[in-house]
């Protein structure tokens, strides 16, 4: 199928929240000029992990994709989180996405009840049936608890909009077996790392991009390590990989996105609390991640 560029660095949006814990609609709205408009960056996904979605309700989690998609305007693509381990669920959540204006979904493995290889296909085509909007996966093992094998996501991209994937195996052998399985086939296939840690590499390996959620705190050095990598400038790329790497590697020092919100906010970004069972930062780990921010000039 014809479909936007969904190469680049898209950021999985945290959700910001008052104090008492209601969604702020208009820290949402400042986040999103913030980040098209400041940090540069080229598509939003809200409500994915980074966006504490296990706690939203489906009328908070409805309302953050009409927000998303109302204030982006168009400016970059808005690829909606509306994956479930119900493939019901997914598919109400993915239609309203496409009734409000998404430009793609993105669909999370099944979590918790561990489909076989023939559950996953069943899944994603049942989704993909149902819906005209572009469809990403998201393999994340670490959190869903069952890895895609490599060979059913070449299947899955078969089917016409299922157009990438998200991977954040943390294999790199898993993802080569992938890059190189669907770009023989000519279709066009974005795969996005999932790992932030990861997007040099894998772009050096033939990937697209990255979903990552330290592009909260830093959209616009992962933005032109993307830009750069697609140009083959290495080595500038590179230089901005081991200069945030540290950065990076503290925002993951504590279950995501407890680091990425406790940076928001010393930078003065909308971000507001964590909704339990997600807890504050540990202070030694709060001073860690304020030294890094400081290193790589994000905070004075």
């Amino acid at each position: 199928m014809a479909t936007k560029d969904f190469s680049g660095c898209h950021i999985p949006l945290v959700t910001p929240f008052k104090n008492d814990f209601s969604l702020d609609e208009d820290g949402l709205r400042r986040l999103i000029n913030y980040l098209i408009e400041e940090e540069r960056v080229n598509g939003l996904v809200p409500c994915g992990t980074t966006g504490e979605s296990p706690t939203l309700n489906h009328e908070e989690h409805n309302k953050v994709i009409e927000i998303t998609v109302k204030e982006t305007r168009g400016r970059v693509p808005v690829i909606a989180g509306t994956g479930s381990n119900s493939t019901q669920e997914a598919i109400m959540m993915t239609k309203h996405a496409e009734e409000v204006g998404a430009d793609a979904t993105l669909q999370v493995a099944p979590y918790y009840n561990k489909p076989t290889m023939d559950g996953m296909m069943a899944h994603f085509e049942a989704v993909a049936q149902s819906t005209g909007l572009p469809v990403l996966i998201y393999n994340i093992p670490g959190r869903t608890g069952r890895n895609i094998d490599p060979q059913t996501l070449i299947r899955l991209s078969d089917i016409d909009n299922i157009i990438g994937l998200k991977d954040a195996c943390g294999d790199m052998a898993q993802t080569m077996e992938i890059i190189a399985g669907t770009k023989r086939k000519g279709k066009t296939f974005f795969v996005l790392s999932g790992e932030d840690a990861l997007t040099y590499p894998l772009m050096a390996l033939g990937g697209d991009g990255v979903i990552c959620a330290v592009g909260n705190v830093i959209g616009r050095e992962y933005t032109l390590l993307c830009k750069l990598m697609k140009e083959g400038k290495w080595a500038e790329a590179r230089e901005i990989h081991y200069k945030t790497l540290p950065l990076v590697n503290t925002l993951f020092i504590e279950t995501n996105p407890v680091p990425v919100k406790e940076a928001m906010q010393m930078m003065g970004l909308p971000a507001g609390p964590l909704r339990l069972p997600l807890v504050s930062m540990r202070p030694a780990n709060r001073e860690k991640l304020r030294q890094e921010l400081k290193a790589v000039g994000r905070l004075k």
